[in-house]
């Protein structure tokens, strides 16, 4: 392990939980929302996690967002930042299941933030991600991430692969359409400590809605020239805006967490989406860029059988060599 590393470790291990003392106190207690129960806090344990980061446009990441005061974070010459996370879900209150989420990298107020300073001043100027797509396993998990959180959730064929070079995961939509493949070469031992808060931002009923969740866990993570991955779009409706992101071939960093703790947070923000004019705000609304409309939360169930996983015999997504396993 390299001297670098060997400190990283050493400097990770002293940053305290992220989980807010509100929801350390709530330990124990229940509550019913939607019809669905949760045992307070709201966690989950025995989680994997694969994450890359894929540099994109910076002004094509601005036409994606929402309403005016969700800004990309800015790497500097025209270049913002595409997460792609996804979770193993094993033991929640809703059961086990997968979620999907690709998102861009920003800033909420009512200006820009300048290249990089939000990675220094993460809560100064509300750094985040601003989730484009969220496929998951169950149709409670839609049920409770979109009707409580206004997470753009909707049920897909999805999986979680492991391999000894590898780990990668593909979504299908409910119809066989292909949604998105996700692949990272698992990073070299590093054993970080990681304790993260994560605000998602997402576009529901015509609200900018912001929740937070919590991770700890132990990884490995990849920067930079060691990282390396490929992201594969299809042709779901879902991932349509990302296929003008002009997404980068070479990750910014990949991260294993072979199991992680999750909680996420009871408290959550909104604001009114807004446009200059009812005309405009007509239009984004029809767009889909505002979100979809509360009708499409009612009537769902809480159930937890999971669709058939998708078709990993697609061209585009066979294993590609491990000397060219980047982007085409």
């Amino acid at each position: 392990m390299s001297l670098l590393t060997s400190a990283a470790r050493t400097v990770l291990s002293r940053v305290p939980s992220p989980v807010p003392r509100r929801q350390r106190r709530l330990t124990g207690e229940a509550a019913r929302v939607d019809t669905i129960p949760y045992a307070m806090p709201v966690s989950s344990e025995d989680s994997p996690v694969l994450m890359a980061a894929f540099p994109i446009s910076l002004a094509a990441a601005r036409a994606v967002l929402p309403g005016r005061e969700l800004h990309p974070v800015s790497l500097g010459f025209g270049r913002g930042v595409l997460l792609a996370t996804v979770v193993n879900y094993r033991s929640t209150d809703i059961g086990q299941y997968i979620e999907y989420s690709l998102a861009i990298a920003v800033t909420h107020g009512p200006r820009p933030a300048p290249p990089l300073l939000p990675m220094l001043l993460m809560r100064t100027l509300h750094l985040g991600q601003y989730v484009v797509d969220l496929p998951v396993s169950t149709e409670v998990s839609v049920k409770g991430g979109k009707g409580i959180w206004g997470m753009p959730k909707h049920q897909a064929s999805l999986d979680f692969v492991v391999t000894d070079e590898t780990v990668s995961a593909q979504y299908d939509t409910l119809d066989g359409r292909f949604g998105a493949l996700v692949e990272i070469e698992r990073p070299a031992p590093t054993g970080l400590p990681l304790k993260l808060a994560a605000a998602n931002y997402c576009a529901f009923r015509g609200q900018l809605m912001r929740s937070t969740i919590y991770f700890e866990a132990t990884g490995d993570v990849a920067v930079g020239p060691g990282a390396r991955a490929r992201i594969v779009l299809g042709d779901a409706p879902g991932v349509q805006p990302l296929h003008a992101l002009g997404i980068g071939d070479r990750p910014l960093f990949t991260a294993w967490l072979p199991t992680a703790h999750g909680v996420l947070d009871d408290h959550y923000e909104a604001w009114f989406l807004t446009g200059r004019t009812l005309a405009d705000v007509d239009a984004d609304h029809a767009s889909g860029r505002f979100g979809d409309p509360l009708g499409s939360v009612v009537g769902l169930g809480r159930g937890e059988t999971w669709p058939p996983p998708p078709d990993r015999t697609r061209p585009q997504v066979q294993p590609v060599p491990r000397a060219r396993a980047q982007v085409p």
